[in-house]
């Protein structure tokens, strides 16, 4: 098909007035965008510069306000200068003393006039103590003794409870609800009540180091076990024993005497005290928190070995004084223990903390318990064995049997050579030039076999002085052995001295 002249012209101008007819309606839309854009930026700036001025309002009111807290703390020091401005910071709250804490002590008037002794050797009213002696018959109060004990009260009527155990004695039941009954009396200012029996001693001031580790706002129930494998089974492994102490924040013991007495009625067949406040835990949903230095020492026979070897923590209390041999010889128990108190005194944080090292010139092991004993070893024993307790005692049941303990153990050594040497602590005092406790301890004598090793015989030493420098905030770091060096060793005494480890010090054999 052909297409003429005259119709390529008129499609031509066609598309020359749709051309002129598009251009000509961008041109108009590009002024309308341009105008929208200015709008939108002018309406930016005008918002931002709003904030800016408001922000900078505010900031000058801040500044008036505070030169006006100044221009009145100008004035108020200008007319009464001897006033100086306090802040109370209450967020920091003071750390806990002796003064924060309640006794509760289980006692009988069967044996009161023998086991009060043991409680004139750690009580001190001088230092705000607080406490009770619950009994369950009146006694008579020496005059010599008033000043030197707690308050005596009789315990409770609990004919109303059942008791059905027939190994046991009803007088748990009474011994049981002791916390909850001093709780009753109403005192202030006290946030831990610690339990305990007429022959515990406490070493208070570790207590109260072991007490700080935790918050007493919070549900706390503190103690440990016994030192009889057996007894553990027999009662439980999540039983803090009454005798060797237990500690109870005061908002739990508020919670324990809400419910103790409906608690009790639910277990008449349980024997003692210490299960009866182990179930009432249980109920409340609250485990033991184990501290080691507790000691129930349910043990027969001499604690010589538990003691020279005693955990890496602080000596919290000794119990059943009574059924162990007195820790120091040829004393009475009572004498021992007043013995014991004089390092207490001197650092009760180190009491008992046993340290290793070497006579290597001499060829022996060197043990020292600080506070109570050294022991000279013939040959190099691994630190690892000397922190073991040698088996000095027998077990709850009276039988020589290792497997019954809750603990490692180590046999008294057979070989004659092997026997130690000991000497026990005789005085202890502080060097005021120095600042170093300085403590003497003189030789056990006690027949040793003959020894045919052909080493320095230890029976030349009569005496060991050690020097240790008093460490109170050694259990305010991570728990480790302090180390010993020997100083010397001529003749018949020996020189030894006690301290943090230095960096890279170890009981290397």
């Amino acid at each position: 098909m052909k297409v003429t002249q005259k119709e390529k012209d008129s499609e031509k101008i066609i598309w020359d007035q749709m051309r002129t007819s598009s251009g000509s309606q961008q041109n108009r839309a590009l002024p309308k965008l341009m105008v929208w854009l200015v709008l939108f930026v002018s309406a930016t700036y005008i918002v931002y510069t709003l904030k800016l001025l408001s922000r900078s309002s505010c900031n000058n009111n801040d500044n008036v306000f505070s030169n006006d807290l100044v221009i009145h703390a100008s004035e108020i020091n200008s007319s009464k200068p001897n006033m100086p401005l306090l802040v109370n910071d209450d967020s920091v709250e003071e750390k806990t003393g002796l003064e924060h804490i309640v006794f509760g002590i289980a006692a009988s008037a069967k044996l009161w006039d023998k086991r009060k002794d043991y409680i004139k050797l750690w009580w001190k009213k001088e230092e705000q103590m607080r406490g009770i002696v619950w009994l369950d018959k009146p006694v008579k109060m020496a005059k010599d003794d008033r000043g030197k004990l707690p308050e005596l009260r009789i315990s409770g009527d609990t004919s109303r409870f059942l008791y059905k155990n027939r190994q046991g004695h009803r007088s748990a039941i009474r011994i049981s609800r002791i916390v909850s009954e001093t709780l009753r009396l109403g005192m202030e200012n006290v946030r831990w009540f610690v339990m305990g029996d007429d022959d515990t001693v406490f070493v208070t001031d570790n207590l109260v180091r072991i007490l700080n580790k935790y918050d007493h706002n919070q549900y706390y129930y503190i103690g440990s076990l016994s030192e009889s494998h057996l007894q553990n089974i027999y009662f439980s492994y999540s039983m803090a024993y009454g005798g060797g102490g237990f500690a109870i924040s005061y908002p739990l013991a508020k919670a324990l005497e809400k419910m103790q007495d409906k608690c009790i009625q639910r277990y008449p067949g349980l024997y003692g005290s210490d299960d009866r406040m182990q179930a009432c835990m249980a109920e409340l949903g609250v485990p033991l928190t184990k501290e080691v230095g507790f000691h129930q020492y349910d043990v027969y026979g001499n604690l010589f070995g538990l003691l020279a070897s005693h955990p890496i923590a602080p000596l919290v209390t000794l119990h059943h004084l009574d059924v162990v041999e007195p820790i120091f010889p040829n004393v009475t128990r009572v004498q021992a223990l007043r013995r014991l108190t004089v390092p207490m005194k001197l650092d009760s944080a180190g009491l008992m903390q046993q340290s290793i090292c070497y006579n290597k010139a001499n060829g022996w092991t060197i043990s020292v318990s600080w506070g109570f004993a050294v022991q000279i070893f013939r040959g190099e024993l691994s630190a690892r064995e000397m922190e073991m307790p040698s088996r000095t005692f027998l077990n709850w049941y009276k039988r020589a049997d290792y497997t019954a303990y809750a603990f490692n153990t180590r046999p008294v050594a057979r070989n004659p050579c092997q026997k130690p040497f000991v000497f026990y602590l005789s005085n202890a005092k502080m060097d005021p030039s120095s600042n170093q406790t300085v403590s003497q301890y003189t030789r056990h004598r006690v027949p040793h076999p003959a020894c045919k090793w052909k080493t320095t015989d230890p029976a030349g030493v009569d005496r060991i002085q050690v020097y240790k420098k008093p460490d109170p905030h050694l259990w305010d770091r991570s728990p480790r052995r302090n180390c010993c060096r020997v100083l010397s060793s001529k003749g018949k005494s020996m020189v030894v001295d006690v301290g943090v480890c230095r960096e890279g010090e170890v009981s290397e054999v």
